[in-house]
């Protein structure tokens, strides 16, 4: 059976699942990690729940199949069975590392009391942090071990053009794929990293656990 690390792989160099409006249940990665991952017409659910449980939910709903896996009745009954939370479904985009230096003064962040790093260190591992004049630039291990970025742009400094310029920068410091999720809804946020060229691949929903866990789980 695919991995899910291996499904990202594929996918962050634009060879995604076939079209075939299936959904398929892969096993997390972690205990940590769980959700619903959207392709083209190709869905595929993180959970260890049973997957005969996961087609029987799905078969019960009244919409289109292709939508199924993010249909909110199914992802509330997930949610349920799971006994876990969720914020948003974030469209996922990834971009390529890049070679040489950010082009972005940035200072790394040493404070692990840092709001932004305690924020990034309940969904994250591995997580660095960068400061630049006016914004913040995160990055970390999330979803089966893909390397993630955050950016965030304190008021004043916006419709600058710093939002790309973090979003570029995190590409500099990777050496791997690095992926972003960004609720559609955040128009700007969403501009800013398709200008710093990262490629929109699907959308995610991920499962959070409610209580707190060992950080190394």
């Amino acid at each position: 059976m695919e991995t899910l690390r291996q499904i990202l792989d594929r996918a962050a160099r634009d060879v995604f699942p076939a079209a075939d409006g299936r959904t398929r249940v892969v096993p997390q990665p972690s205990p940590r990690d769980a959700g619903v991952l959207a392709f083209t017409a190709h869905s595929v659910v993180v959970t260890d729940e049973d997957p005969a449980w996961v087609a029987r939910v799905l078969r019960s709903l009244d919409c289109d199949p292709l939508a199924g896996a993010l249909h909110p009745a199914f992802l509330a009954a997930l949610l349920e069975r799971t006994g876990r939370r969720a914020e948003t479904v974030d469209a996922l985009l990834v971009g390529a590392p890049l070679p040489g230096a950010p082009k972005l003064a940035l200072t790394e962040i040493r404070d692990a009391g840092h709001p932004r790093i305690r924020y990034a260190r309940e969904r994250r591992d591995e997580v660095r942090a960068w400061q630049a004049d006016g914004g913040v630039l995160v990055l970390g291990r999330g979803m089966a071990g893909r390397l993630e970025v955050a950016v965030e742009v304190d008021g004043q400094a916006r419709e600058k053009g710093l939002g790309r310029l973090l979003a570029g920068a995190a590409r500099r410091l990777a050496d791997e794929p690095l992926w972003a999720q960004v609720a559609p809804g955040n128009a700007r946020s969403l501009r800013a990293f398709q200008a710093a060229g990262y490629r929109a691949v699907g959308a995610e929903l991920l499962l959070q656990r409610k209580m707190p866990v060992c950080p190394s789980e």
